[in-house]
């Protein structure tokens, strides 16, 4: 019960400084955000760089999914744009997962007590909503070392270690999981951080946590496939776009885990690094592979998910 309650109260701490966060930051570059998704996304190029460069201020590929739905909605953005911005959506967000892999739990309180700080004294003004995300940021962390601790004792837990080494025996249900996981949390950089942690306590191997990150792309798509629902034919065809988008990239790395695995261990020495590592060359690679391909994917987005006659 102590082990869940740590758990439990770390993973609230870790979503709650996750929202906190992105509204700090949204709130800072909602304006910016509007004026220049309106006009620098004329090439699938110029539309990955602007859904990166976005994301990585809003720290939420979500967000920018959920706004591209909306700008499609509104006859703002054509599909071929709207891609655009969810290839480099998908690459912008690996910002947090490679924040999260470092070690920057002695950061946390001090963090946490600045930015509330700043956040109470200045409010709505920019230098406030900073200090909203650096509160966010301090949650963020303490709830991954709340986890860490709770997620110890479990190492000696024959049940446990079981049911996590099924996993490395069935890739596919390791990427079900990652997808179910990111689901609940919407959040696929929360559920990529659980990860870390699983392998930072040695209780999943490389492979199954890169198995369970493939699942999480999959499973962040869920927020967008919502926020498409009752909207036009249009914004449910930017949220089938999100979801091929990360099930194809999965299907293709899927086969070649093992030699992927292999490759990222050798980007760095502690097995954390090299989970944020293979969730980033995973994003990098797919967005490469599709961004050439935005309009015949398109046409393949409008095959599946037709306009109603």
């Amino acid at each position: 019960m102590l082990i869940l309650a740590g758990v439990i109260t770390g993973l609230i701490m870790l979503l709650w400084g996750m929202q906190i966060m992105k509204e700090g930051l949204e709130n800072l570059s909602r304006e910016k955000m509007r004026q220049a998704l309106a006009t620098l996304t004329a090439t699938p190029l110029k539309a990955a760089l602007t859904g990166l460069v976005f994301t990585i201020l809003a720290q939420s590929s979500t967000a920018m999914s959920v706004i591209t739905i909306g700008f499609v909605n509104a006859g703002l953005m054509n599909l071929a744009q709207a891609i655009g911005i969810l290839l480099g959506a998908n690459v912008g967000t690996c910002i947090t997962v490679q924040l999260l892999s470092f070690n920057l739990f002695h950061l946390a309180a001090p963090a946490a007590a600045l930015g509330i700080v700043f956040w109470a004294l200045l409010g709505n003004r920019p230098a406030g909503q900073l200090g909203r995300s650096l509160c966010g940021f301090g949650l963020v962390f303490a709830g991954l070392q709340l986890m860490a601790n709770a997620l110890a004792p479990l190492q000696q837990a024959p049940w446990f270690f079981e049911a996590l080494l099924s996993l490395q025996y069935s890739p596919v249900m390791a990427v079900l999981t990652g997808a179910l996981a990111s689901a609940l949390l919407h959040s696929s950089a929360a559920a990529t951080g659980i990860a870390m942690l699983l392998s930072q306590q040695h209780l999943i191997a490389l492979p199954t946590a890169v198995a369970i990150v493939l699942g999480n792309n999959i499973g962040t798509c869920i927020t967008a496939v919502l926020a498409s629902l009752g909207g036009s034919r249009a914004g449910q065809q930017v949220a089938t776009a999100h979801v091929l988008l990360n099930v194809l990239g999965a299907l293709l790395f899927l086969p070649l885990l093992h030699p992927f695995s292999a490759l990222v261990a050798y980007t760095a020495d502690t097995l954390p690094r090299q989970v944020a590592n293979a969730h980033t060359l995973f994003n990098i690679f797919s967005s490469l592979i599709t961004l050439p391909l935005v309009y015949q994917f398109t046409a393949l987005v409008r095959f599946i998910v037709p306009y109603r006659k």
